[in-house]
């Protein structure tokens, strides 16, 4: 099955934390400027930094994250680091197209962090990616573009959860044949069904060395 995600769980984890194959990224908006609209904006020149605040939108070719409010910092190279915060009950939202298909890369979190240099997102509480119709949640969702992986963790901030916390990673792998023009609604956009639990898969890796 082409899936965006290949899960690799070890049992040890107990589905804390999972590791997935992501499609590429659209290769073009790493050339690409970036764009962005806000109802206000503040600028400190000595600390190249920039605050946007108030429905603030940022585009970096079919990159587009929008937020209540956005933070950009750039470094000596001129990379930009953007980091997007919303409300409590609206969260800055993330898409990318993928690289060959007229298909999308959706997420959201309670804070966005886009490394511009580093072609890195990290998603932090209440996090959420889709790609087409597979999706995961967890607590903190990190997509490289470069190495098209993902890592995710119901651990805040990339750690793992407390042993007994009840907190695990969830993720839905749809079939190859599953109808292409379904939608997955947002898991903010009203009440979502509960998930599954993601299953415990051993890697090959790990299956050679039992």
């Amino acid at each position: 099955m082409k899936s965006f995600l290949r899960l690799a769980v070890t049992a040890g984890l107990a589905g804390a934390m999972l590791a997935a194959t992501a499609a590429r990224a659209e290769k073009a908006d790493r050339d690409k400027p970036v764009n962005i609209e806000a109802d206000r904006v503040s600028v400190d020149d000595v600390k190249q930094t920039q605050v946007f605040e108030g429905n603030v939108q940022l585009v970096k070719g079919t990159l587009i994250i929008r937020a209540e409010r956005i933070v950009v910092t750039q470094d000596e190279d001129g990379y930009q680091r953007g980091v997007a915060t919303g409300t409590p009950s609206v969260l800055p939202r993330f898409r990318q197209k993928r690289e060959g298909v007229d298909e999308y890369i959706e997420g959201e979190g309670e804070r966005i962090e886009h490394d511009a240099k580093a072609e890195k997102t990290e998603f932090f509480n209440r996090a959420w990616v889709k790609s087409g119709l597979d999706e995961v949640r967890g607590q903190f969702i990190s997509y490289d573009a470069r190495s098209e992986n993902y890592f995710v963790t119901s651990g805040p901030n990339g750690t793992r959860a407390k042993p007994g916390s009840g907190d695990r990673v969830r993720a839905v792998i749809q079939p190859k044949n599953k109808d292409a023009g379904a939608t997955t609604p947002s898991p903010t956009a009203g009440a979502a069904p509960a998930l599954k639990p993601a299953p415990i898969i051993t890697s090959p890796r790990q299956e050679t060395a039992q």
